[in-house]
Parts: structure tokens; C-alpha cells; sequence
């Protein structure tokens, strides 16, 4: 008999994506595996129940979708959705294990195994899986949109015959996959645009899409660690680094913010003086809402105005282009199935440096050290 591999319907109201589309699902068939669907899971991605029909899928409701033997989802499952996994049961998923360690340990209490998306590593091997990536380039573009359409001024130079409308300017803080996304986005409707980040890999890929880079002096070694993201300043060079910062954003018209650090809190970079050194009616958006924010002011998925600076706290803007966003996160999390799947079955591979990163629990335990020093 087969193994099932079942795509569930969201539990969270705001959460618009599906883990697979009928696109993605021959290249899983041809693993071995039998495609399930629970009713409804693609709905509000654009993807009908009739499409995964015809693409092979066989639609079940609720119940025979969480008694797959894999499963994949677009976030964490609720206590009520791991009580119902089966056993030695699998699920791939952004599973928030630095941020939610307690939920892996009650998956693991289920035996089941748990792979997050979140933990694929930054190899050549693993950018197929990659779904953080595909994630934030969106992010970024959407960012940028969002700061288009709400400041009061145009992106781009305007010349009319009424006068001429000099380019807004945008400064993009982490210059990561969303910030570079923001950064193309930004200069694509024609503003003057600035990148900064710490690590001084970044400076080459800012100037590279048409941004200048901010310089600060700030007398920092390189700060990108092993896997290719930006370590902690230093407190004291933290502080400096804001106050260096204050200046510059004064002289912005739109803020966009993508500084991350993996499992730990956001960084602050825009304090409550840099925003009220900025003009009325600019625009923050800070993408790191979900950790705290980058912005001192920021509240998650709230719009805040403070001397009137409007600052934008979203925490989920993939879901807001959820067909796109589904087509790539399925891309993503059929390829990390498809990877470990052997001769019919899902195998377990812990000398393979893709799945050792992924892999949080396995055989009723927590198995990833990083998690494990959360718990």
C-alpha cells in the first residue's frame, strides 16, 4: 500500500496559503505516495477541490487528512491538530521551532516526525528547498507596495508640465532576501533608493540592483555567520548603530526593515527619535513585527502614527499573494519530500545534512540542539 501525503487546511483565520498545488503534485505521485486533499485546503489560494481532482489528489475531509502518513501544512498545528496525528506519522511545515520550542516538544511526545522549513540549510543542495527564501522575496515586494500606496508622494520622478516631482527616498534596512527584493521593488518604481546591513557581504548586493549603500562608522568585523545571516552586535556597538542610523532615516521617506536574527529577538535600528525625525505622512514598514520589530514603535499587525510617521507592522505578507506564495512554498516542500522519499517510503536520514537541520523530533524526542536549548 502507498504512503498518504495529505495537504490540511489552515487553522489560522488569517492564513490564505496551501502546502501543495495540482502543479507539484505528479513529481510527488511518481515518489510513490498518494495525494490527499482535504476539502477546501486551496480555496482562498485560488486552487479548487476540482483542480487537485484532476491533477490526481483524491479529496477527504478533515479526519482522513491528519491520519496521513505525511503531512504537509503552512504552520504550526494547533494542540487540538497534533492530538489527532498518527504515530510515526511525518509532517513538513514552518514549525516555528526557535520561536515555539514547547510545541515541538508536544509533537514529539505524539512520536511523530517533525521536519521545519524554517531549519533547511543554506547549501547549493537545499535551495530547491528553500521555502524562507521564496517567502521573503515576496515579503519584500509586498513591503514595498504597501509603502508605495500609503505615501503621500510619488516613488518616482515626475516631470509635467505643472513642475517637476523630485523621486522619493527609500531606505531598506537588511539587505537579506526580502531587503534585496524591496531594494529591486523600490528602484523599479523609480525611487532614489539606499540599502544598509552589517555584514559587509551585503554591500556588493546592494550596489548591484542600482542602490547606494549607508555607510556608517561603526568599525565592525565581517558579521554574516556560518550560515550565511547576521550575527548579534555587540550592545554597546548596537546602541552606536542606531544613533548612526537617525540622520539618515530623517532624510527618508519610506523605512523598510527585514533585519533578522534566527531564534532570538529583532534587532532595534529605527528608535523613537529616528522616527520623529522623520517628515509627516512617511512610512515605516518594519517586517520583523513577528520578533519584536526593528522599530521601537512597531505593533504587530497594527498601524501605528507617531508624530505623524505611519508605521506598518505586518507579520504574515506572503498570505496576502497566496497563489504565488503557495505555487512556491509547494515547490519547496515537495522537493524536501521528494528527497527522502526511497523506493515507496519516507526514510529517515540522519547522516544527510538537509534533514539532520530540518529534523526537530524523531522517535518521541526532541533531536535538534538548537531546539533543545530552548526547551
Amino acid at each position: 500500500m502507498s504512503l498518504t501525503l495529505s495537504a490540511v487546511r489552515a487553522s489560522q483565520e488569517t492564513e490564505t496559503r496551501v502546502a501543495l498545488v495540482p502543479k507539484v503534485l505528479s513529481s510527488l505521485s511518481k515518489s510513490g505516495l498518494e495525494i490527499l486533499i482535504e476539502s477546501g485546503a486551496g480555496q482562498q489560494a485560488g486552487f479548487s477541490d476540482d483542480a487537485f481532482g484532476e491533477a490526481g489528489a483524491r479529496i477527504v475531509n478533515e479526519e482522513e487528512a491528519w491520519q496521513s502518513d505525511i503531512i504537509a501544512l503552512v504552520t504550526s498545528p494547533s494542540d487540538e491538530e497534533i492530538s489527532r496525528l498518527q504515530e510515526k506519522s511525518a509532517i513538513v511545515g514552518f514549525l516555528q521551532p526557535l520561536d515555539d520550542p514547547k510545541r515541538i516538544s508536544t509533537l514529539a511526545e505524539r512520536g511523530v516526525t517533525a521536519l521545519a522549513m524554517e531549519l533547511v540549510p543554506r547549501i547549493s543542495r537545499a535551495q530547491k528547498m528553500d521555502a524562507l527564501s521564496a517567502m521573503a522575496s515576496l515579503a519584500g515586494y509586498k513591503a514595498t507596495l504597501i509603502a508605495a500606496n500609503h505615501l503621500p508622494k510619488f516613488f518616482p520622478l515626475l516631470t509635467t508640465a505643472a513642475g517637476t516631482v523630485r523621486p522619493a527616498n527609500v531606505t531598506i534596512l537588511g539587505a537579506g532576501v526580502a531587503g534585496l527584493q524591496a531594494i529591486a521593488t523600490a528602484r523599479r518604481l523609480g525611487a532614489r533608493v539606499w540599502g544598509y546591513d552589517i555584514r559587509e557581504a551585503a554591500r556588493e548586493e546592494v550596489k548591484s540592483l542600482g542602490a547606494q549603500f549607508v555607510e556608517l562608522d561603526l568599525e565592525i568585523d565581517d558579521m554574516q555567520d556560518e550560515g550565511g545571516y547576521a550575527k548579534a552586535l555587540m550592545a554597546a556597538k548596537a546602541e552606536k548603530q542606531v544613533e548612526l542610523l537617525v540622520p539618515h532615516l530623517a532624510s527618508s521617506d519610506v523605512v523598510i526593515t527585514t533585519a533578522l536574527i534566527p531564534g532570538r529577538a529583532a534587532p532595534t535600528l529605527v528608535s523613537k527619535e529616528a522616527v520623529e525625525a522623520m517628515k509627516p505622512g512617511s512610512v515605516i514598514v518594519d517586517l520583523a513585527a513577528a520578533t519584536g520589530g526593528n522599530c521601537t514603535l512597531t505593533v504587530a499587525d497594527q498601524v501605528q502614527i507617531h508624530n505623524g510617521v505611519q508605521i506598518f507592522g505586518p507579520t504574515n505578507l506572503p498570505a496576502t499573494v497566496p497563489a504565488d506564495a503557495s505555487f512556491l512554498y509547494a515547490r519547496t516542500v515537495s522537493s524536501m519530500i521528494s528527497e527522502f522519499m526511497e523506493e515507496g517510503e519516507f526514510e529517515t536520514n540522519f547522516e544527510d545534512e538537509i534533514f539532520k537541520s530540518a529534523c526537530v523530533c524523531h522517535g518521541g524526542q526532541v533531536v535538534h540542539e538548537r531546539v533543545l536549548g530552548l526547551i
